[in-house]
């Protein structure tokens, strides 16, 4: 489970009936629409089959609890996702043989064989659809406090758009297939990713993100820092295998000097003169937008023949892949990381105002 006040958690595997999420401690009275909801959804389906998945859901939900006339009512938020467009027929064949580099291996001795093996299961991509929905009413409640998250494709492979404005990732994100800032740099990546999945392979990414006018004082270290339970939530995406805020692991190569944000006033606030750290110091927000970058690996389901080991025969042996698959993930993690955040930053911002309130009274 994310979250000690905004809490959620995720359910339903890839193949299964639907998938879903359990929120609790949402406040009351925070306008939620159907359509609202449809339109997050959408941000995550790459209607482009050259470069996504022939996998087609329709992502219709259905809003069992906790919101009432198109408002939440402060009780437990239920919403679940049906999955209709499903083929198991593959891994029923390969359930023995485990794909290179997924949770095949690692689930199946887990949990003793007794896992859902088809689609990834519980490790599939297919929940980032419950993610993105429980964002999405996150997003709400931190847009009362004139909080936002956006998110952009930052690289593929070797292509890199580097910094952008926060002004172009608004307007530009979502209007092409790679969820890419830069339109010039969005044709290269849709080119590079098209290519690889001819060759039957995969390519891995950048996804950056960016959260504004966070007040300063979010986050209750030692152990519930800011960007530590960031770190964590964005774990939760498959694929995933580096996250670094800031100028991150370039400021292993600097002096203090060089890396250290030089702070100054400006129109009577406190501020820093540039934004190394990322917007968070000692797992605390500084008042500066929150920036970090997340790594996604290559899609390990490619159409090239691998090796892998027989778990019934324990013999080493091949496997080639048929079935459905994205050649990039990073593309359709855009608003994954974008709604993931958002989950956190509620959290952290109810965990704020209640100790302001508290202090409020002393």
């Amino acid at each position: 489970m994310l979250g000690r006040m905004f809490k959620v958690s995720f359910f339903g595997e890839s193949h299964g009936k639907a998938i879903g999420t359990l929120i609790e401690g949402c406040p009351p009275g925070i306008n939620i629409d159907s359509d609202y909801l449809s339109n997050e959804l959408k941000k995550r389906k790459i209607n482009d089959p050259t470069i996504s998945t022939q996998r087609r859901e329709e992502d219709k939900f259905n809003i069992v609890s906790g919101i009432f006339n198109n408002h939440t009512t402060g009780s437990p938020i239920t919403i679940i996702i049906y999955n209709k467009d499903i083929d198991s027929t593959h891994y029923d064949q390969i359930r023995f043989r485990p794909r290179p580099s997924h949770a095949d291996y690692t689930a199946y001795v887990k949990y003793h064989g007794f896992n859902d093996y088809r689609g990834g299961g519980i490790f599939s991509g297919r929940l980032t659809a419950a993610m993105v929905i429980a964002g999405a009413i996150a997003k709400k409640v931190i847009k009362k406090w004139g909080i936002e998250v956006y998110a952009h494709t930052y690289s593929v492979g070797h292509i890199e758009v580097g910094d952008v404005s926060v002004e172009s990732i608004k307007e530009n994100t979502y209007r092409n297939p790679v969820r890419c800032a830069d339109p010039e740099k969005a044709k290269q990546i849709y080119e590079l990713i098209k290519e690889t999945r001819m060759r039957g392979d995969s390519i891995g990414g950048i996804v950056e993100c960016i959260a504004l006018n966070l007040p300063v004082g979010l986050g209750e270290p030692p152990i519930d820092t800011l960007d530590g339970d960031i770190s964590k939530a964005i774990f939760t995406i498959p694929g995933v295998k580096g996250i670094e805020f800031g100028k991150g692991f370039q400021l292993s190569r600097m002096y203090g000097s060089q890396a250290n944000d030089p702070l100054t006033i400006r129109n009577g606030k406190i501020t820093t003169e540039r934004n190394y750290s990322g917007g968070i110091n000692g797992g605390i927000s500084n008042g500066m937008p929150i920036r970090f970058r997340v790594a996604f690996k290559p899609t390990p389901s490619i159409y090239l023949e691998q090796k892998t080991v027989d778990l019934q025969s324990m013999t080493e042996t091949e496997i080639k892949l048929k079935g459905r698959f994205d050649p990039c993930i990073t593309i359709r993690a855009v608003p994954i990381v974008e709604n993931i955040t958002a989950i956190v930053i509620a959290d952290h911002l109810l965990r704020w105002l209640a100790w302001e309130k508290y202090l409020e009274g002393s």
